[in-house]
């Protein structure tokens, strides 16, 4: 892992001298919060993941160097020291080392200003380019850190993207506190990312990666996790919140969540009934019937089957799908602000990133105004209620499971598992618990050197299982460790009753009861 240390230059390098100056066509426009904001951009591999063959599939030559995969990894923070000011511009330059940290300077500067004039500059022109370019930005590079602990968010790109796509919120979010990080949308062996299940799970693996790395900086309380996508990401960063429990609130910025049914289908260990977290998801302009025919893919219904999360479904009517990045906001040309006027889509950007910041304030802070705030009406906040609208669904309880269960025992004693597992059985009919479960869990309370406990779980065992020969035996494998040999024969006995080929329950009773008539 290395920081970036290439100096960005206050230049734009996109450009001819003389090229004529305008007035940027977007400007962040939410006030900064009470932090000064940093910006560190590290250059670093993951060890655990291939990305580059044998053979560069563009050039035809053979690769040399680094194989493992490249993740260019840029952090804000909250800062209180002065460092580099910044300009758009300065962003884009990341775009020619973010697949390739090898580059030379001069060549990541060619990447940069082909891809900048290629995907940006053809829809903006030059005129409006150059402004959105120079435009100055609020994170200092390399700024000293302010003191204190923040809360974590990962945000995620949208497909193919680089880190920097949505800077402006990322930015706010850290004047307010928080740790943001990002890395760009790559593919799972190539610059850009398909749109199969390969390619969404590489990113959630992106999102697992930069976790780590949160853990590893002092001023990250990682126990306060979130994770925001845009797009792609917002498909990725779900597939993410599936495997780590450590994510504590998903944001989705028109999400692919919606997009890619056949995708989350694919995933299987993903559904609406494993979102256990809290998701604020905000949604643009809805398609029209004749949109949604269009597409030919089945309609998604993944928010609406969500019961066991607080969900807030917030729709910004004025909002298309590219205006959830404030990259595409700064590029685009009138021509895509076809039914609201780019002020009012700029205006509706800035209260999206404000709902992102009250929620994130609720759920991660425990902020009970940001959690007033939330649940009040759109209008209440000065939004009309044509252009913003709001579905707000509280969880429901989740179905009793063996977790809720080991913490109701752990605050109340083992000895009352029979009453706290018949409660959650006329709370929830499903509830169960298989024998195999029981067993594990009795062992593992064995091998932590816990025997009453265990024998505890082991008699729910033969209560819900009274015909089972390994429950008895299990039992009186703990009664034995426990000391009380009397039990442990009585329940050997039974096992054999149930099992007279049960050979280990033999084994013990010629050991605890040599005397006995076979």
């Amino acid at each position: 892992m290395r920081v970036f240390a290439t100096s960005f230059a206050v230049v734009l390098f996109f450009f001819t001298a003389g090229a004529s100056q305008a007035a940027a066509v977007f400007d962040f426009p939410n006030p900064p919060g009470p932090y000064k904001v940093g910006l560190q951009v590290v250059h670093q591999y993951d060890k655990a993941r291939a990305w580059r063959g044998e053979i560069d599939p563009v050039s035809g030559q053979r690769n040399e160097g680094e194989t493992a995969r490249p993740v260019q990894t840029l952090v804000w923070y909250p800062a209180t020291g002065l460092g580099k000011p910044l300009v758009y511009g300065d962003y884009l330059r990341l775009i020619g080392s973010e697949d390739d940290f090898t580059r030379s300077a001069q060549a990541a500067e060619k990447v940069a200003d082909s891809v900048v004039r290629r995907a940006y500059l053809s829809e903006s022109g030059p005129v409006q380019g150059q402004a959105a370019l120079a435009g100055a930005m609020r994170a200092r590079l390399d700024a000293a850190a302010a003191k204190g602990r923040f809360p974590v968010v990962i945000y995620a790109p949208s497909i193919s993207a680089p880190a920097m796509e949505n800077a402006d919120l990322c930015e706010y979010l850290a004047s307010h506190g928080y740790i943001v990080l990002a890395s760009p949308s790559i593919g799972t062996r190539a610059r850009e990312m398909a749109s199969d299940l390969e390619g969404a799970e590489t990113q959630a693996a992106d999102i697992a990666f930069l976790i780590r790395h949160a853990h590893g900086l002092p001023n990250a309380d990682v126990r306060r996790l979130a994770v925001a996508g845009y797009s792609w990401g917002g498909l990725a960063n779900v597939l993410a919140a599936a495997k780590d429990r450590r994510i504590k609130a998903l944001v989705g910025l028109d999400g692919s969540v919606r997009a890619y049914p056949e995708l989350l289908a694919e995933a299987k260990y993903v559904t609406p009934l494993t979102i256990r977290v809290p998701m604020l998801y905000v949604a643009g302009r809805p398609a029209s019937i004749e949109q949604l025919a269009a597409r030919k893919k089945a309609v998604s219904g993944f928010l609406d089957d969500i019961r066991y999360a607080d969900l807030y479904k917030l729709t910004m009517h004025p909002m298309e799908h590219f205006a959830f990045s404030s990259t595409y906001l700064r590029f685009a040309s009138d021509g895509m602000f076809n039914q609201y006027p780019r002020a009012e889509v700029n205006r509706a950007h800035g209260w999206t990133a404000e709902y992102v910041l009250r929620f994130l304030d609720a759920y991660l802070k425990r902020d009970a105004a940001a959690k007033a705030w939330l649940d009040a009406p759109p209008s209440s906040h000065g939004m009309p209620a044509h252009a913003v609208t709001m579905e707000a669904r509280p969880a429901a309880a989740a179905p009793a499971g063996r977790e809720e269960l080991a913490a109701e025992l752990a605050r109340h004693g083992f000895e009352h598992v029979h009453t706290a597992y018949a409660a959650m059985r006329t709370r929830d009919k499903t509830f169960s618990l298989r024998e195999s479960e029981l067993n594990d869990w009795g062992y593992q309370l064995l091998n932590r050197g816990e025997p009453q406990q265990a024998i505890h779980i082991f008699k729910l065992a033969t209560f819900l299982y009274a015909d089972s020969a390994n429950a008895y035996d299990s039992l009186a494998d703990a009664c034995e460790q426990a000391g009380d040999t009397a039990a442990a024969i009585e329940n050997y006995r039974r096992s054999l009753q149930l099992d007279p080929g049960n050979k280990n329950a033999e084994a013990r009773l010629g050991v605890l009861d040599p005397h006995r008539k076979t």
